[in-house]
């Protein structure tokens, strides 16, 4: 299903989907963040997986956890950014028939107070329908991040994204020019997720040697928050993105967490939390 956006661009920032200044849950979190001197923990989990109903649990779970921000991933059968925990994530709720509405009603079911980003590849958000984005809005979701839309890529589909109630956050890599990093920041809103290394998501022995750079970079140009992702899997490369970012997205650790039981991911996720505040 393909949909058409009847959107005029006046502009080059439009068209790469250029954000309205509109306060966000997203912004007062950060803003709390700051004012007590932490870091965000942002958790990444595939809904459906476990189940639906445990997916509730998890959700639930990970806010008691501390949570900051939750990521909640939309199921897709070709997540080419992902690594195969994530992958093996996504195949599971798919053959359990979650698709992106099922993922709505879920985060609705949880009624949480924290933060909620929806995190997608482009396919399924445009098979949604044109009023996706007021459906994840009304379900309880505060941003969206899809993976595969980067600055200047689909400017229709751009500007939409960047206009509705929703927080648009946009990635960058670490290869990433200054230049084109400046771009990313001026389109997006809630804050940056800067990917930590090369490559896919998935449970890493390190850090990046360079990510510090990295990092110093993108503060340069963009005053939004930076959140750090890919790889962070253990306590101690938490706690030493925490000393240099703005938030710590887990991913892979806690998907391979929730495979085994909700318990354990949130046992995994408590540690997490202390591991953010120890920075």
């Amino acid at each position: 299903m393909v949909f058409a956006l009847p959107i005029t661009l006046s502009s080059r920032s439009r068209a790469s989907g250029r954000v309205s200044p509109q306060r966000t849950a997203l912004d007062e979190c950060f803003a709390a963040l700051r004012r007590g001197g932490r870091r965000a923990f942002v958790p990444y989990i595939t809904a459906g997986d476990p189940s639906p109903e445990k997916t509730v649990d998890l959700l639930k779970g990970l806010e008691d956890a501390g949570a900051d921000i939750i990521e909640v991933g939309v199921p897709f059968s070709d997540p080419m950014a992902d690594g195969p925990v994530i992958q093996s994530s996504s195949q599971r709720a798919l053959e359990q028939g979650v698709r992106l509405s099922n993922v709505l009603d879920i985060i609705g079911m949880a009624r949480l107070s924290t933060p909620i980003v929806l995190f997608s590849y482009l396919n399924p958000i445009i098979a949604a329908g044109r009023d996706v984005l007021d459906r994840a809005a009304e379900s309880g979701c505060n941003g969206v991040l899809i993976t595969d839309l980067p600055v200047g890529a689909d400017p229709v589909r751009e500007e939409w994204l960047g206009s509705g109630t929703l927080a648009f956050i946009r990635l960058v890599a670490p290869t990433t020019p200054v230049d084109r990093m400046r771009d990313i920041g001026r389109h997006g809103s809630g804050f940056v997720y800067l990917i930590s290394r090369l490559g896919v998501t998935g449970v890493q022995d390190s850090l990046a040697a360079d990510l510090p750079q990295s990092i110093e970079r993108l503060r340069g140009v963009t005053s939004l928050p930076i959140c750090v992702g890919f790889g962070v899997s253990r306590a101690d490369q938490a706690t030493a993105v925490a000393k240099l970012a703005d938030g710590v997205v887990i991913g892979s650790a806690i998907v391979r967490a929730a495979a085994e039981s909700v318990a354990s991911a949130i046992v995994f996720a408590r540690e997490m939390r202390r591991a953010i505040d120890a920075a």
